[in-house]
Parts: structure tokens; C-alpha cells; sequence
């Protein structure tokens, strides 16, 4: 695995995962440059005595009183302290990794004004393996403050962290691997408590499962095509380009690769001159999802290389100013989208599969059996997609906004975008069974129909699905198959080719 480097710009969701996974990470020299400029500007506004949130004020309702010299010298470990407050079960040690290698990322912007120091500790922890505990209730959506707090008490020695070895608490593990407790100080408490780090982690890694499954998606929506026989005209660039709309054009050149060398090409191929809406208008439907995929793309890299702090310090002009840069309305905005879009792909996923499953529609036996008197066929996991779409839906409903009593009224506003980011983690994973289920039944509509000619890719994912999840002929359990097929498309397996536009 390859070392990232962190430079404070271009960090990308596919670096990120493999820092998650375990990568190695390192420092630009010119980024740790740049904080060590802003870093002084800082410590110099301090000792002249301008009023600077967090260092010489305190935070929140308290912003209006001073600190005194010993005060300001512990308010970093008070600030760390006083935010660690998260509950619920621990989040993932990978997206508290990816958490971590974030933050290193943005302080390198040199926004922040805190010590170089504090990057080069996080990435000392991040190759020894280490990872403090951090629960998975706590975020707002507004500098991320009890997970931030969560993350520095780790690396100030105090809480827990996952090693190599199971979970400890930090001041071990930190001696264990030969690291010293990081001493914060001014500016570096508040620059580890609040960031938009974590929850913009949760998203990238969100988005990265949600790629993977949409192309599965589109290739589980073609062998559905080929099973049905479908007309594939609503797929040609002449008819899409009378309704422009983002992202159908894309999908549908997905979808088209992959029927490459089909005979559904060839005219007269198709079963009926229109299709039910969910085999019809794959192209509108699917294009929604990669229109919000290219919008949560770039959001979720501002984030990734953004300067989510407060104050900020703008080493050009040597001034240390109030900032807002914490709040994630967008995030919240555009992956709630993205799970929306998501439902409507599902919808249509179930659709499909119940026009397969019968006769009236396909042609096919119902239940897609012809075992014996009373067989169930794969007619029953029906119950499952349907269980499936209904967890899908709940969580994409929108995270709550409203005019929050926090800090006695001054933070006032929230955007709870952890609620999408996570959900998104969620949903992806339902959509990697449904798709499984997609698969099978397809699968078994193109083997019922004896259908001698597929596209080429057709015949590689029909082998595929057949590799884990035999032909049903006699009624039998299919949680293992779908399971299976569930860790085929989450591993990949069924992602895009080149994408061919139909004239």
C-alpha cells in the first residue's frame, strides 16, 4: 500500500479509504510551513493581547470573558476535555482513522493558526495503528465539537484507543507504541474539538460505497433488461436529448455498454414496443443518481481540503478574524439528495423485479419455478426487497433543521449533516442486497427463458452471480445466496465498463 501524503489540498476520497484501511501517511513540508507562519501570527496577536476566540476568551456563552495567563495556558486541555462528551457505541476505527487523516489534512491549509505539532501527532498516531475512541452520537452538524473532543482527548493520553492489539486506554497505548501524550497548546484544543473533519470522513467514505453500488446498480438493471426482453430505444442519445436532463445521458451510455453485442439491439429483439416505467425509464431515474453523485463529489472534497475552523488566521494580511466556516448546511444538503436519489433507483429496482416474477408481464412462469406442485420459486425474497426499500426510505428522510438553545442561545443554528452521513453508510449497504436480489432473479428470468445470446458483460455477470447462488430449481433458503452476491457487489465485481452512447 502506497504512503499519502497530505499537503493540505487534493486529498480525495480514494486516498482517504486507503488511509482508513491502514495506509501510511506523511506531512508536506510545505503545508507544515504554513502553519508554523500562521502559528506565530497567532501566538503574536495573543501576546499583544487581542482578543482571539478559544485563546483568550472562552467559548461559546462564555465568549465575552477573558482569560487570565494561566487560564489561557490550559484552556486547550479544558476545551478538549469539556467537549469529549459523544455516547452510543464507537464508531468504525477506519472512519476514525479517515476522521484523523482529514483533519491533519485541513490544519496543513494553515487556516487554523495551531502548532505543526498537532498534525505531525495525529499522523504519528495514524502509523502506529492507534485510534481514539469515539462514540457515534454527539455531532450537530456544527464543528463536529464532541467527536473533535473525543479525538483529542486520545491524543492528549486520556479515553481509549483502538491499536493493533484491541482497545486500551490511551495513555498505554500511546507508551506502547512509543509516543509521547500530545501537550496542546493555544489554539491547538479548539482546533482538534471543532472541524467539520469527521462528519466530511463518514461522507467520503459514504460516497465511496454509494459509487461502487451504483454501477452495480446499473449492471443488475441491464441483465434485468436482457430477462425481459426490453425494448431499448429509451436508451438511444436521440430520444434522451429531446428532454435534456443531468446525468440520464451518462447512465444511459452505462447501461448500453453493457448490452453491447446483445441481440436486443437487433430490431424486432424486444418483447413489447413500451415497457413497464421501472425497465423504461432506467436512464431518467439512474441519471438522477449520478447527477447527485457529481454533486456530492465536489462537496464532500471541499470538505476534504476545506478550512473548517474558528477563528481563522489569513497569513497574507497577518490578521487572526471570526469565521463560520465550521457549519455544513451543503453536506447535509446534497447527501440527503443523494439518498433520495437513491430511493427512486430502488423503487424502481423492486418494480423490475416484480414485473420478472410474473407471468402477465414476462411471459415466464410465475414465481420463476418449474419445480413441483407448490414451489415458492424466488417469488418469496420478494418480501425481503420490499423489507429492504422500506428501511431505504426511512433513511433517507431529510435531517432535522431548527433554531437550536445551544450555548445559551448563541449557537443557534444547526445542520445535523452527521444524520445523512451516516444514513448514507446505511443505505449503501441495504442497496448491496437489494441488488443482490436484482441479480438472482434476473439471473434466473434469463436461464428460464432459454436465452442462448446475452451481451458478452450479460454472460460475465450471469457466471458471476452463478459462481455463489446455483440456478433454483426446488424451493430452498437464499439469505446465504444474497448475502453472498450482497459481498460481490460491495467488493466490486460487478462495476462499470465504457460507457457507449446509442445513436
Amino acid at each position: 500500500m502506497a504512503v499519502i501524503e497530505l499537503t493540505g489540498a487534493g486529498l480525495t476520497p480514494d486516498s482517504l479509504a486507503q488511509i482508513a484501511s491502514g495506509a501510511e501517511v506523511m506531512l508536506s513540508a510545505d503545508g507544515l510551513e504554513d502553519m508554523r507562519a500562521s502559528h506565530d501570527i497567532l501566538t503574536t496577536a495573543q501576546s499583544e493581547g487581542q482578543p482571539i476566540y478559544g485563546v483568550t476568551t472562552g467559548l461559546g456563552p462564555l465568549v465575552g470573558k477573558g482569560l487570565s495567563g494561566d487560564d489561557q495556558a490550559e484552556m486547550s486541555r479544558l476545551t478538549i476535555r469539556g467537549r469529549a462528551h459523544a455516547v452510543g457505541a464507537p464508531l468504525d476505527h477506519r472512519l476514525v482513522r479517515a476522521a484523523m487523516a482529514v483533519r491533519a489534512n485541513t490544519l496543513l491549509t494553515g487556516a487554523s493558526g495551531a502548532s505543526p505539532d498537532l498534525p505531525l501527532a495525529i499522523v504519528a498516531c495514524l502509523n502506529a495503528g492507534l485510534s481514539p475512541v469515539i462514540r457515534e452520537a454527539g455531532s450537530v452538524g456544527a464543528g463536529d465539537l464532541m467527536w473533535g473532543g473525543a479525538l483529542g482527548l486520545g491524543l492528549i493520553g486520556e479515553g481509549e484507543m483502538d491499536t493493533p492489539q484491541g482497545r486500551r486506554p490511551s495513555a498505554d497505548a500511546l507508551q506502547s507504541a512509543g509516543l509521547s501524550p500530545y501537550l496542546p497548546g493555544p489554539r491547538d484544543g479548539l482546533a482538534m474539538a471543532a472541524s467539520s473533519a469527521p462528519v466530511a470522513a463518514i461522507a467520503a467514505l459514504g460516497l465511496l460505497r454509494a459509487e461502487v453500488v451504483f454501477e452495480s446498480a446499473q449492471t443488475a438493471a441491464a441483465l434485468s433488461l436482457e430477462a425481459f426482453r426490453s425494448n431499448l430505444s429509451p436508451l438511444r442519445f436521440r430520444v434522451l436529448a429531446l428532454r435534456p436532463q443531468p446525468g440520464q445521458m451518462a447512465a444511459a451510455a452505462g447501461i448500453a455498454a453493457r448490452l453491447e453485442g446483445s441481440p436486443l439491439h437487433e430490431k424486432g429483439a424486444a418483447r413489447r414496443v413500451q415497457d413497464p416505467l421501472s425497465l423504461r425509464n432506467i436512464a431518467q431515474i439512474h441519471g438522477a443518481v449520478v447527477a447527485a453523485l457529481d454533486v456530492a463529489d465536489q462537496a464532500v472534497r471541499d470538505e476534504l481540503n476545506g478550512a473548517s475552523d474558528n477563528p481563522v488566521v489569513l497569513a497574507k494580511t497577518g490578521e487572526v478574524l471570526s469565521s463560520g466556516g465550521f457549519l455544513t448546511p451543503h453536506l447535509a444538503i446534497v447527501l440527503g439528495m443523494l439518498a433520495q436519489s437513491f430511493v427512486h433507483l430502488a423503487a424502481a429496482q423492486v418494480g423490475r423485479m416484480a414485473k420478472l416474477i410474473h407471468n402477465r408481464f414476462s411471459d415466464l412462469p410465475d414465481c420463476l419455478t418449474e419445480g413441483q406442485t407448490g414451489s415458492a420459486g424466488v417469488a418469496p425474497v420478494m418480501k425481503s426487497a420490499e423489507a429492504l426499500f422500506s428501511e431505504i426510505v426511512h433513511l433517507a428522510q431529510p435531517a432535522p433543521v431548527y433554531p437550536s438553545a445551544g450555548a445559551d442561545g448563541v449557537e443557534d443554528v444547526v445542520t445535523h449533516s452527521a444524520v445523512p452521513a451516516k444514513s448514507l453508510m446505511t443505505i449503501t449497504g441495504h442497496l448491496q442486497r437489494l441488488i443482490a436480489i436484482e441479480l438472482l432473479i434476473a439471473a434466473q428470468a434469463v436461464e428460464m427463458r432459454g436465452i442462448q445470446e446475452i451481451a458478452p458483460m450479460m454472460r460475465s455477470t450471469l457466471a458471476a452471480v452463478r459462481k455463489v447462488s446455483p440456478t433454483v430449481q426446488d424451493d430452498r433458503p437464499l439469505s446465504d445466496d444474497i448475502e453472498a452476491l450482497a459481498e460481490e457487489v460491495a467488493k466490486g465485481t460487478f462495476e462499470e465498463p465504457t460507457a457507449i452512447y446509442l445513436v
